[in-house]
């Protein structure tokens, strides 16, 4: 018997873990979000609203509390991000990051990516898509919760211009293989590896401290960058 689709198991992007925001996070949202924080009625438009400059659009999906998304727009001020995010206090504090360093390339999302791709992002419109250390799922049983999977992956692609680029980072090797055969599967993407593994990290992802501590204790990191085909 066919499951009625009111009951269909969907994808979620996330799985909601929400912690108690500080004082500065809490103030951060509640002044910031109108200028910065977009609904998920708002979306991308073909004359880049709601950015004030024309260019290239890059989506960060889990940005965490948005250290990394930020220094980011600081060293990229010609390039827009779209943070997405379900945390409410990475996003008070990626506000915050925002308001400290003037950034006007930035607009968020606290949502789930699936509905924001889905009905916020035109298709064949990014430049490129970043999911930076998602969760692992370590557990063998708990695999099937992992972001990274082909659904996932086919619906990013459909968001991404031609010659647009999926890049992926994780410090969980087995996680970093399960990702590496999901995208080697997609048809529309091709890896920029030259030997189709793993490329060094791009200078465009910023070395956070808790990979630094990582490499210092041995531990390894993985990236990934495909790029859509023609």
């Amino acid at each position: 018997m066919t499951e009625p689709e009111t009951h269909r198991r969907t994808i979620r992007s996330f799985v909601r873990r929400e912690g108690r925001m500080t004082t500065g996070q809490k103030k951060a949202y509640e002044s910031l979000w109108p200028q910065y924080g977009l609904d998920p009625e708002q979306k991308l438009t073909a004359n880049h609203a709601p950015f004030t400059q024309a260019a290239p659009v890059v989506v960060e999906i889990g940005f965490g509390m948005g250290d990394s998304l930020a220094q980011q727009a600081i060293v990229q001020p010609h390039t827009n991000f779209i943070g997405i995010e379900v945390h409410r206090p990475g996003v008070g504090h990626l506000l915050s990051l925002i308001a400290k360093h003037e950034l006007d390339n930035i607009r968020i999302y606290c949502a789930d990516a699936v509905e924001v791709l889905k009905h916020c992002i035109p298709d064949n419109s990014l430049d490129s898509v970043q999911i930076f250390f998602p969760d692992p799922w370590p557990k063998k049983r708990h695999h099937k919760r992992r972001l990274v999977q082909s659904p996932m992956v086919n619906l990013i692609t459909s968001k991404l211009k031609a010659g647009g680029t999926l890049h992926l980072a994780t410090d969980w090797e087995n996680y970093a293989e399960h990702m590496l055969e999901v995208l080697s599967t997609c048809t529309d993407l091709e890896n920029t590896s030259p030997n189709g593994l793993f490329v060094e990290r791009p200078t465009s992802r910023p070395l956070t401290k808790f990979e630094s501590r990582g490499k210092r204790l041995g531990h390894g990191v993985w990236d990934l960058v495909f790029r859509k085909k023609p």
